[in-house]
């Protein structure tokens, strides 16, 4: 059991998030989830349990109280933002009551009143709309540890379940820009910070990285495009040289059946969705985002927000519990040190 409760964040509060997170408070005790809090409007919060027919009493903290809390009610940190979004219907509160909560939840891991963070979905469009600026979570939080820390960041999206884990070294782009951004150095940093991560948090002594190739068949010894012989194989080259034990590029198409999954222990994947297809049909209900590169745990339910049931009790919360379950689990190991940007 952790000493400190995990910060949970509101996400986007027309969506799924509060439900899925009255879902999980409601089997706290049948499943000895690890404490967590709440950032965000506890009136909005007691609404949404009283629309699912739950029964959740909530009580407001500081980060301190939440422990002793959490047995009879659910805890949540109060921000200076009302949120008035109905579920499927997101308004003018949701982007500044999503944004202060993320804020607010960096800075209370980062000092230590918090033992790691869990992201609740974000709408992206919804973000976007208000003038945000990053391109999703993960970058989101790399901006603010480095206005925190002053020091640059870079954080790698990783979504782990039991069956497999996956990264995909580009994520949020169309699929024709994805050669163009494609490179060596990439590739190679990612790898790094995955083979770290890997070691430090999930305490695996040496780490075993399958490279996929881009193209199909990785490329046919450049039959099938080029890319994989100019820009995959030198990285894994200089993983190897790095200590790194990496293999690839390997055919995407045959590498995530059972007797090709153990072989490995994560697959850098080229694009976004060589990388969730996989995961999302193995582990659709309990597959976890996860953060690596950042000095503190970060988990996050890997899917979105459905606006389509949000409010209507057919939300399932496994891939939430999956998240609070797995922060717990990474906060047992030592925290991660900066891995260095080697040429």
């Amino acid at each position: 059991m952790i000493s400190r409760p995990l910060a949970v964040t509101i996400g986007e509060p027309a969506g799924i998030g509060p439900d899925i997170t009255c879902l999980a408070w409601c089997r706290r005790a049948e499943l000895e989830l690890p404490a967590f809090y709440v950032i965000g409007d506890p009136h909005f919060l007691a609404k949404r349990a009283r629309q699912l027919g739950l029964e959740v009493p909530i009580a407001e903290i500081v980060p301190d109280g939440a422990i002793a809390a959490f047995p009879s009610a659910l805890p949540v940190q109060p921000l200076e933002v009302t949120v008035t979004a109905e579920p499927g219907r997101p308004d003018a509160s949701s982007a500044p009551a999503a944004i202060a909560a993320i804020r607010r939840a960096v800075a209370d891991v980062m000092a230590g009143t918090a033992a790691a963070l869990v992201t609740n979905p974000i709408a992206k469009n919804v973000l976007y709309r208000s003038g945000f600026a990053e391109p999703g979570h993960t970058e989101y939080l790399a901006k603010l540890v480095e206005e925190r820390s002053g020091e640059a960041v870079y954080s790698v999206m990783m979504l782990w379940s039991p069956e497999v884990a996956v990264i995909p070294v580009t994520i949020h782009l169309p699929l024709k820009q994805v050669p163009q951004t494609l490179t060596t150095e990439l590739i190679v940093r990612t790898g790094r910070i995955a083979a770290h991560d890997l070691a430090v948090r999930f305490g695996i002594a040496r780490p075993r990285l399958a490279v996929a190739g881009l193209n199909p068949h990785a490329g046919e010894d450049g039959a099938l495009g080029d890319e994989d012989r100019s820009v995959v194989a030198p990285a894994v080259e200089r993983l190897v040289a790095d200590g790194i034990d990496a293999h690839g590029p390997l055919p995407a198409d045959t590498l995530f059946h059972a007797a090709a999954r153990a072989s490995y222990d994560v697959v850098l994947c080229m694009y976004h969705d060589q990388a969730l297809i996989p995961i999302k049909t193995l582990a659709f209900h309990h597959a976890v985002n996860v953060t690596l590169g950042l000095p503190f745990v970060r988990t996050s339910p890997d899917h979105g927000t459905a606006f389509d049931i949000a409010g209507t009790s057919r939300a399932d919360a496994g891939s939430f519990i999956a998240a609070l379950r797995l922060a717990a689990r990474l906060t047992s190991h030592a925290a991660p040190s900066a891995v260095a940007s080697r040429p």
